[in-house]
């Protein structure tokens, strides 16, 4: 499958890697229901960026799993 970079160029406004964390977990529980692998994230909390590795059929899909998670 390919792979995708999701990246938020802008953080909800006082996120902190924790809220990440926990909107990461959340598509990690839903992502089998799209075919989709969330592998990894990177969040830099300086300049509200955070970027999302994503193993997926196509960018539909990924981008999917974080409309319903």
């Amino acid at each position: 499958m390919p792979l995708f970079m999701d990246v938020h160029r802008k953080a909800p406004e006082g996120a902190k890697a924790k809220d990440v964390a926990d909107a990461h977990m959340a598509d990690v529980k839903t992502q089998g229901k799209y075919g989709v692998q969330y592998l990894r994230y990177w969040f830099d909390e300086k300049n509200g960026k955070i970027f999302c590795l994503v193993d997926a059929p196509n960018a539909d899909a990924a981008n999917r799993v974080h409309k319903e998670a």
